[in-house]
């Protein structure tokens, strides 16, 4: 892929500190100094909600990093976190890499072998754990020998924690006997801050190792593109352990907002969520559809609906349904702001806020449309479309191509994986999706380039299928692949999770689908299933879609 030519240039000598690093540590040292009496709220073991604030946090997390120290943690010490969105992980957000040592995000839905791989390749040496979390650790510890400290998180005694962990310390108890004071240090803005390993359904885990200057940049976009102010109050959904939280944290702390720590939650059961949501006013929060549609579903089986006209929720990992964003938004007024990144990207690359020419030019369902697509760069970021020639393609709103990004959170390699170069051109990252450009600035992510369906040499949008089938009433979930086909290379397969009370059939789905997508494009047949394979942070498992159902059309998957 060529690259546009990059020229650095000397100019004119600044009187500025340029020489001042810019570090994770100065973001919470600011909010305890000049708001250390905003509020902190978080969840208990038991269900209940406890308080503190930005003061009491700042106490503690000084205490932890001492307490770490003291079992050998300093610069370049690689430190995991196993937990919840807690108020000890986000202690141990600051108290880690303020020592110089990088956070490694272990993924707590990985299985065993994955788990234990992200460990050992990153040198992982202590790991924090939360109590619920035990039996995770005790499944991989047999397989880290280099670990030379457990420390569990929880609020009991250790002598009434039973645990076959080696060498295992009370986070507590080490909080409690460790010096209230810390000299933090100044740390080259370049050292890695923290870590995440990509969890795809092919091959390893990739890690990738997020600069201190990274993420304080990052906090700084993401704080300016969703429009934060010390008014807010965050809400921290997404998993701490994933893409650290979209950043959020940082951006949250950096704004000085009340923050909201849900501590563990499901699916399958989001009152407690929403309610504190309401409860706590919150106005700024992130999540995938998969908790977003569960929480819409309890707002409104409530007499009384709540007025959220102040909240934005950030939302990824899948497009969100046209029906998500008009029931938010008609029921309680909040927004849902369609955003784009990766573990890659730290992650944010793009977020859909409307522009005030778009918003003056359109209206009504054509602004709601508009909303499904990924949205504008944010600020610092660059990213081009490019052709399988590798030639960049015109940003029409039809074009498709690859989006590559590049800028100062992008990842430019993956940790101890010099054989995914191919990833990497010029200092852009190749995301492997597939997508347009409108010529207002719009992106729209179209497909996976390994999952666009390629049918009698043309493209069909499994994404824009999945979507559309999304919206059908009597559509729960969907999921589209393509799939082998003797005579036009692959054809669209779909998986329905019907809604409970409705049947499907074919020619329902053919109706509705005819209205985005042509006679040739429809698929043959679907199958119903209770759910919908999932990858370990719940994205629909495509590959093991494509490898059940390979021989479905008669066709071979060489």
């Amino acid at each position: 892929m060529p690259a546009p030519t990059r020229t650095v240039v000397t100019g004119y000598p600044s009187t500025m500190g340029d020489d001042v690093q810019l570090n994770t540590t100065t973001l919470i040292r600011h909010a305890a100094r000049t708001h250390g009496d905003r509020e902190i709220v978080y969840r208990l073991p038991d269900g209940g909600w406890g308080r503190y604030t930005y003061a009491d946090a700042y106490d503690r997390i000084v205490r932890g990093a001492n307490a770490l120290a003291g079992l050998g943690a300093g610069p370049a010490t690689r430190v995991g976190i196993l937990d919840w969105n807690s108020r000890r992980h986000y202690e141990l957000y600051w108290a880690i890499p303020g020592l110089g040592s990088v956070m490694v995000q272990l993924n707590l839905r990985l299985g065993p072998e994955d788990l234990s791989f992200v460990v050992a390749d990153s040198g992982t040496s202590i790991v924090c754990v939360d109590e619920t979390l035990l039996p995770v650790a005790e499944a991989v510890a047999p397989m880290l020998p280099d670990v030379t400290a457990w420390v569990v998180l929880t609020d009991k005694p250790l002598d009434q924690i039973s645990t076959t962990l080696p060498n295992v310390h009370h986070y507590e108890d080490l909080v409690a006997a460790a010096a209230p004071r810390i000299d933090w240090p100044e740390i080259d803005e370049r050292s890695a801050y923290g870590a995440c390993y990509t969890t795809g359904t092919t091959g390893r885990p990739k890690g990738v190792y997020y600069s201190h200057r990274a993420i304080c940049l990052h906090s700084f976009s993401l704080a300016t593109n969703i429009g934060m102010t010390l008014d807010d109050c965050t809400m921290l959904i997404t998993p701490m352990f994933h893409g650290q939280a979209w950043g959020l944290p940082q951006a949250a702390t950096l704004t000085a907002n009340k923050i909201v720590l849900p501590g563990r939650y499901t699916a399958e059961d989001t009152r407690p969520l929403t309610d504190a949501l309401i409860a706590e006013d919150v106005t700024v929060t992130n999540g995938a559809p998969a908790i977003f549609g569960p929480m819409l579903d309890y707002i409104r089986s409530l007499e009384d609906k709540p007025d959220l006209g102040r909240l934005r929720m950030m939302s990824g990992a899948t497009e969100p349904p046209l029906s998500l964003m008009r029931g938010f938004a008609e029921l309680t007024g909040a927004e849902i702001v369609h955003a784009y990144g990766a573990t890659e990207t730290t992650p944010l690359v793009t977020m859909n806020r409307y522009k005030p020419g778009v918003r003056a030019r359109l209206s009504g369902d054509d602004l709601l449309e508009l909303k499904r697509k990924q949205g504008l760069p944010a600020t610092l970021v660059d990213v081009r479309l490019v052709d399988a020639a590798g030639e960049d393609v015109p940003h029409d709103g039809v074009a498709q191509g690859e989006i590559c990004v590049r800028g100062p959170w992008i990842t430019t390699r993956y940790h101890n994986m010099a054989d995914a170069d191919d990833r990497f051109t010029g200092g852009w990252w190749r995301s492997g999706d597939v997508g347009t450009i409108d010529p207002d600035g719009y992106l729209k992510v179209t497909d996976r380039l390994k999952d666009v369906i390629k049918s009698g040499g043309e493209w069909i949008s499994s994404i824009d299928m999945e979507n559309l089938l999304a919206g059908h009433p009597a559509v729960a979930q969907a999921a589209v692949v393509g799939l082998p086909h003797p005579k036009w290379q692959e054809r669209p397969f779909v998986l329905i999770v019907p809604t409970p009370g409705h049947e499907v059939t074919l020619a329902d789905l053919h109706a509705h689908l005819s209205s985005a997508f042509a006679s040739w494009q429809l698929p043959e047949s679907f199958i119903t299933v209770s759910e919908i394979p999932r990858t370990s942070v719940g994205k629909c498992d495509k590959k093991t879609i494509r490898t059940t159902w390979a021989g479905h059309y008669g066709g071979t998957d060489d």
